[in-house]
């Protein structure tokens, strides 16, 4: 698997990294290594600059779980430990164990990192309003470290921002469909995040009563999920759901993968207890690497694990995730508040170019009966399916053979069935039933950067998937350090402004400016509109692919479940919707 590491390889070409100068009355005012008494103990952090020159003060690598090692492996996290004396929190913590970067990992990796520009002092806490970010990544890779999504872009705002980390691939959410293994352990360790930021955050000039929890792809799927959680109810009270959502039922046989997973690294796979007892003795890396061993056509199926509805065991286990998360969304039963969402103008669109690339057009076109299912992730080998699979070649491909030249209709369907569908559904249905209001938009800026180029060149495929992240996040690891003088300038600040007003009071474009001259109106169903955000900002009626999404609608349509008098949608399985979540782990 080359992807990341072929578009890390083409973006660090271009790589510059720096920093803004220092202010003078800034530098003589803080100490070079702030530090905060927490109720768990005192920490020494470090000093940024943002774009604009705002001292940010870092606190890196803080645990906010106990290493989930040993005997701990595959078990809900714990609550960090106490500590003496002074952490130093001056650089960023482990990485999880995950398939592309093996360096820096460690499974003492329950890390988070705290940015802010206003600590609380003598005079009192500033209690600025905090943004929980989970990083993107097929729950199986990335992490939330500095060099992926550093602050230098958001703390030019008035916010406290907070990145971390979770267990990644089967060390974070395998399951054995019992009472042995769960599931969700990795939602568990963002749900343990969240809770220290409750009980932590005020430490850092935070509100712990004013939080946003953002995501995007994974962690947008994440953010859905919290909403519908238990586990998660009191702990947020805004939510940004960017290019992820999921609506479909989780994996109903997660024994079945448990099992796999067993195999794969030469275990036993008789007994729940027999897995988990093996897969404890074994390397964390490889566990980690074997996640591409669940393909079956090229790299596809991109998915192997992901969230699954726990049984209630009656031992006092709390449960992550306790019904189907279709009837949740539509019956109201989520946590109701402002929320933004929405996707790319092309999402992962470079899946045409991937297939292209590893010449597997001609056997797609052949065998489109077989493979469509396994690439975009629906029932096999059943009338339906083979209707369904017909009625994609037909609208995409026209009945046409699918050759090299099929790239761009590739890359629809892929970013339609995995992305874009699922966020405009879920949009719609949360819509429906929130009492608070939803903003939906397309992000379309074409900057001079991308996670993915046209071979051979620094032309961008399109507006990618993850592309929007380079204008609220520095990402030294791909791409330089904007100027005020670069191009890209005004999209970074257009775009953290209305994050940031959104962070403040749920509203993304209360606070006005040369940039922010539109009033962003929330989603009616009656009257639907978006925010088409571009070099303008501009109001759409309607949806963007409009006859794309009604094919979708019509191939899996809602039904009325007659017992329960809930509506539930038929065809899809989870790994449809978090196919959106491998994203560019794959890109070439």
């Amino acid at each position: 698997m080359l992807g990341v590491g072929r578009a890390v390889a083409a973006a660090v070409l271009l790589c510059i990294v720096g920093f803004a100068e220092e202010d003078a009355d800034d530098a003589t005012s803080t100490p070079e290594f702030p530090e905060v008494q927490t109720p768990l103990g005192q920490v020494r952090g470090s000093i940024l600059w943002s774009l604009d020159g705002r001292q940010i003060f870092s606190f890196r690598g803080l645990p906010y779980a106990r290493p989930p090692v040993g005997e701990r492996r595959f078990k809900p996290p714990e609550p960090a430990d106490p500590w003496e004396g002074v952490m130093d929190a001056t650089e960023d913590g482990a990485r999880c164990p995950e398939v592309e970067n093996t360096d820096k990992t460690s499974e003492d990796c329950l890390l988070l990192n705290v940015y802010t520009t206003s600590l609380s002092d003598r005079t009192g806490n500033p209690k600025r309003p905090v943004m929980i970010f989970l990083h993107p990544g097929g729950f199986y890779v990335y992490r939330g470290t500095s060099d992926l999504f550093g602050p230098q872009y958001l703390m030019d705002e008035d916010i406290v921002l907070v990145t971390l980390n979770y267990r990644l691939g089967a060390l974070g959410f395998l399951s054995t469909g019992d009472s042995v293994v769960p599931g969700n352990n990795g939602l568990k360790d963002q749900v343990m995040a969240l809770r220290w930021v409750k009980q932590n955050i005020a430490a850092f000039g935070g509100d712990p009563d004013s939080v946003t929890l953002a995501g995007y792809s994974a962690g947008a799927v994440s953010v859905c999920l919290h909403m519908l959680s238990p586990m998660s109810k009191g702990l947020f009270h805004k939510g940004i759901v960017m290019s992820g959502a999921d609506l479909t039922s989780t994996d109903p046989d997660p024994l079945q993968k448990a099992r796999k997973q067993a195999r794969l690294l030469n275990c036993p796979d008789t007994s729940s207890e027999e897995i988990i007892s093996c897969l404890r003795e074994k390397d964390a890396l490889e566990i980690a690497k074997s996640v591409t061993q669940f393909y079956e056509w090229g790299s596809d199926p991109m998915v192997a694990f992901g969230s699954v509805t726990e049984k209630d065991f009656r031992d006092g286990t709390e449960r992550f995730l306790t019904a189907d998360v279709t009837e949740l969304f539509l019956s109201g039963n989520f946590t109701h508040i402002p929320l933004i969402i929405g996707t790319t103008k092309d999402e992962i669109s470079w899946k045409g170019l991937d297939v292209i690339h590893d010449n597997l057009a001609e056997n797609m076109s052949k065998n489109y009966e077989t493979v469509f299912p396994i690439a975009f992730f629906y029932e096999r080998n059943t009338p339906r399916s083979r209707e369904i699979s017909r009625e994609i070649r037909k609208f995409y491909f026209h009945d046409k053979p699918i050759t090299n030249d099929s790239m761009i209709s590739l890359g629809q369907v892929y970013s339609d069935i995995a992305v874009i569908f699922p966020v405009e559904r879920v949009a719609k249905l949360v819509s429906q039933q929130n009492t608070e209001p939803v903003y939906y938009y397309q992000f379309t800026y074409q900057g001079r950067y991308s996670w993915a180029y046209k071979p051979g060149t620094l032309t961008p495929l399109g507006v990618l998937h993850q592309d929007d992240l380079i204008y609220l996040f520095f990402s030294s690891a791909m791409f330089p350090n904007f100027l005020k003088t670069d191009p890209e300038y005004q999209t970074v600040k257009k775009l953290t402004k209305m994050w940031a007003n959104f962070v403040k009071n749920g509203n993304p474009t209360s606070e006005k400016n040369d940039l922010i001259n539109i009033d962003w109106q929330p989603l009616n169903l009656s009257s639907p509109a978006y925010l088409e955000i571009g070099s303008d900002l501009m109001m759409k009626q309607g949806f963007y692919y409009k006859d794309r999404m009604q094919l979708w609608d019509r191939l899996f349509p809602l039904y009325q479940n007659t017992t329960s008098g809930t509506t539930k949608e038929t065809g899809l399985t989870v790994q449809q919707v978090l196919l959106v979540l491998v994203l560019c782990c794959f890109i070439k």
